[in-house]
């Protein structure tokens, strides 16, 4: 099937043909096809025409690190002004409470919101089998298919419990043969390396304070046996840092060079505490980076060196979990990527630009996707995002109209295209209703949270 979509105010690709007045995507089925001006596509057949006048147009957000389980615990009120350690040892007695029914619910809630921001493809580190349920895993891809997202999730995994020096108590954590042995048959089972993929899985140790060394080399192995991406937690606050030089008498940056785990195949989250030599080290390796700066603002961990590292290595944007950020919003974590650098280094520190490629291109490039996502280019998916111009937000932002999206503070996505099929048009979602969904979580959620 064919769809021309047209009259485009201002069509930012992010690839060779920069940034489009009046322009237009002709797509075949689930690739574009051509970009261009709309008089120079519009005399092209098309099954669908969609007309997105005054509207600006780019490829879908990237959001590169997240726990969609965690929808079920935002704003809880005894850990709203604490730092991670402690928000950590107060929330795993109750994420041991999870079962079938709350990871459908908070994975199409986590990814709907991000949806809803523009959103397109994102991945999820799921570490969180209490009491052994791994079908939980299986529950999260079940449910994310049916979204009609773009799916990188990571099958996670905590092996450290607090009685053998980690933080996280017995019920939630496994043993490293098991681990190793879900994480082979997650890999078989749904790992879909071919382009355009809808569906591929990475391989995520929860961090160091919370998986063993040697699941950390083998869960490596493993990973080079399939050829499937890796990704942690890393370097993200004080605590870890102390906790890595006492444990293993390193760094963070260091033990992972230790373990063997900077190189391209890895990305990690956070990275909030490094020195020159850390980021040295980071770039030599080619190792990707997700960029959570809400989260870091929100447990006060501290401010990412984003902008020493931004031309050195590979970095994506993430909302990161939802109980340490307490929203799934995309555009605020690109707004706020941006200002919280310029605090840091002024106000040239980071561009509107450079924050929207961070959240397309630079997200694509992390989940080693970007030979077919990221822009809005010839042989790419069509995965497409549009923001309304004529929106009280907007008004009188017309000057840069691709800014604007950051500066103003475009609040939600009026068109959202994933993979040719349209799941959001004019402002509402196509496919789904909401009203019964947000329900069903607010019960699960208030019964969890009731359980100690």
């Amino acid at each position: 099937m064919r769809k021309l979509l047209k009259n485009i105010d201002l069509l930012a690709t992010f690839g060779s043909a920069g940034e489009i007045r009046d322009g237009a995507i002709l797509i075949e089925d689930n690739v574009i096809t051509h970009v261009g001006r709309t008089q120079e596509l519009e005399d092209f057949e098309a099954d669908e025409v969609i007309d997105l006048s005054g509207r600006v147009a780019l490829p879908g957000f990237v959001n590169t690190h997240h726990h969609f389980y965690q929808t079920l615990f935002r704003n809880v009120k005894e850990v709203q002004s604490v730092k991670l350690f402690d928000w950590l040892v107060h929330l795993y007695n109750r994420w041991k409470h999870i079962d079938e029914a709350a990871v459908a619910s908070s994975t199409k809630v986590a990814i709907y919101e991000m949806m809803k921001t523009g959103v397109t493809t994102t991945t999820d580190m799921f570490y969180l089998f209490p009491h052994g349920k791994d079908e939980l895993f299986d529950v999260e891809i079940e449910a994310a298919v049916e979204t009609g997202v773009r799916f990188h999730p990571t099958r996670g995994s905590m092996s450290l419990s607090k009685k053998n020096g980690g933080l996280p108590p017995d019920e939630v954590v496994e043993p490293d043969e098991r681990i190793l042995r879900e994480s082979e048959r997650v890999v078989k089972r749904y790992h879909d390396p071919k382009k355009y993929s809808m569906l591929r899985i990475a391989l995520a140790p929860c961090s160091p304070f919370s998986v063993t060394p040697q699941l950390m080399r083998d869960t490596l192995e493993l990973a080079n046996q399939y050829d499937v991406l890796l990704h942690t937690h890393l370097a993200e606050t004080r605590d870890e840092e102390k906790f890595c030089l006492e444990k293993f008498g390193k760094s963070p940056v260091d033990y992972m060079e230790e373990l063997g785990w900077l190189n391209p195949s890895v990305w990690f989250a956070h990275l909030v505490w490094l020195n020159e030599e850390d980021i040295r080290k980071l770039a030599k390796n080619d190792v990707g980076m997700a960029h959570c700066p809400v989260s870091n603002m929100r447990l006060g961990s501290g401010i990412a060196p984003v902008y020493e590292m931004k031309k050195r290595i590979r970095i994506g944007l993430a909302v990161d979990g939802s109980a340490s950020n307490d929203t799934n919003n995309m555009l605020a974590e690109i707004r706020t990527a941006m200002l919280l650098q310029r605090v840091k280094y002024g106000a040239d520190a980071m561009t509107p630009r450079e924050a929207l490629e961070m959240a397309t291109l630079g997200g694509a490039k992390v989940l080693r996707m970007d030979d077919y996502i990221g822009k809005i280019e010839e042989g790419y998916a069509a995965d497409v995002v549009a923001f309304k111009l004529d929106t009280l937000e907007m008004a009188g932002c017309l000057d840069d109209p691709l800014a604007a999206i950051v500066m103003c503070d475009a609040k939600s996505a009026d068109f959202v295209m994933i993979n040719g099929v349209v799941k959001i048009e004019n402002g509402e979602f196509v496919d789904v209703d909401l009203r019964e969904l947000i329900s069903k979580q607010n019960d699960i959620s208030k019964s969890i949270l009731q359980k100690l």
